[in-house]
């Protein structure tokens, strides 16, 4: 009996070309996004609720740039591109902080495993302190002797999966919270991506989606009040509690395109070379890049340049460095730094440990 054959080689080389072609079209369209009324562009810039979900993750990956889509082979992967968890064999675990502007805390958790054939399982938290800030008014601009600060949280769980030796696929589930002073506001939603590694081997292409959830909106105790409705009258209920009605907000929708070439490999020395898209729903599109030296898998010099096209944004030259090193037989430990610059809000500096074993 005849029949259509499948030919998993000739649907690679498609998959891919196409890839290529988006990744190469998003960087020419980054400058034409925002609608255009008369000689103004109006963006959607601070029209998303969950912030800390843009900041990025790993030092390493902060280093090339923010270009890491598709070399995505670590922890890191939770936050870049889902599928790169499925390159984790054993176990490894990710320990990430930085002092960000403004003196904010961020940090990232995270935990993984291999399951042999059934691919791989991961969690990890995201989260976010602003430290204690003096409560104002506009009774008391000095402050009323109070504090509060501001927290946003993100527990994940990921699993990837490699369906053949070339094409790997993930997704994460995230709960979000974002919390100021006695009100907060939930959501919960997922990332998926996909990774590819190309027949001329030494190229890969990745594509991923995050943050896809409901609109999040803030309640508390902060915005209750109480007022009298009729305060010329007599006899009527004087106290009458209510609250502020405040708008839903989107999450930060990204969808990323990247590409990552080993342009030399030898045994002692290794270039990898990286280049994202990225699409948001509320800038414009901007392109990241980076390169990463290795010599022997122990020593690794990176830099990159981050939202390249992005209208009026302060971040630019990112560069770092890491070192790997073998415990025993079995077990490597490596530390990562990255340094990156914020123009006129000066800069951030990334730390970050991992263990595989």
């Amino acid at each position: 009996m005849s029949g259509i054959q499948f030919n998993p080689t000739q649907l690679m080389k498609t998959l891919s070309t196409l890839l290529l072609a988006v990744l190469f079209v998003l960087p020419a369209q980054a400058q034409d996004s925002g609608d255009d009324v008369g000689s103004e562009t109006i963006t959607k810039v601070g029209t998303t609720a969950a912030q800390f979900l843009k900041l990025g993750v790993g030092a390493r990956a902060i280093g090339m740039g923010g270009s890491f889509a598709a070399e995505a082979n670590d922890l890191s992967a939770l936050y870049w591109n889902p599928a790169g968890l499925s390159k984790i064999r054993g176990g490894a675990l990710q320990l990430s902080t930085t002092q960000y502007l403004a003196d904010i805390t961020y940090s990232h958790a995270a935990v993984g495993f291999g399951l042999g054939s059934m691919g791989t399982m991961a969690a990890s938290i995201l989260f976010l302190d602003s430290g204690d800030m003096e409560v104002r008014t506009i009774n008391e601009p000095e402050g009323t002797g109070e504090r509060f600060n501001k927290q946003d949280l993100a527990l994940q769980v990921s699993y990837a999966r490699a369906l053949t030796d070339r094409f790997s696929i993930g997704t994460t589930i995230k709960y979000i919270r974002e919390k100021i002073w006695h009100s907060s506001a939930t959501a919960t939603a997922f990332d998926i991506g996909i990774l590819f590694t190309t027949p001329y081997e030494d190229l890969r292409l990745a594509a991923s989606m995050s943050n896809f959830g409901p609109k999040m909106q803030m309640s508390g105790r902060d915005i209750i009040f109480s007022v009298d409705p009729a305060q010329n009258q007599e006899g009527n209920v004087e106290v009458v509690n209510t609250e502020y009605l405040l708008d839903r907000f989107p999450l930060p929708l990204a969808f990323r395109v990247g590409l990552a070439w080993d342009a030399v490999t030898t045994a002692d020395h290794r270039v990898l070379v990286t280049v994202d898209t990225a699409t948001p729903n509320d800038n414009s599109q901007y392109v990241n890049s980076g390169a990463e030296y290795s010599f022997r898998n122990l020593l690794s010099l990176r830099a990159g340049y981050r939202n390249q096209f992005e209208r009026d944004g302060e971040q630019g030259l990112t560069w770092g460095a890491g070192l790997n090193m073998r415990v025993d037989r079995t077990t490597r430990a490596s530390f990562d730094y990255a340094y990156a610059d914020f123009g006129r809000l000066e800069q951030t500096h990334w730390y970050t440990f991992n263990l595989t074993f």
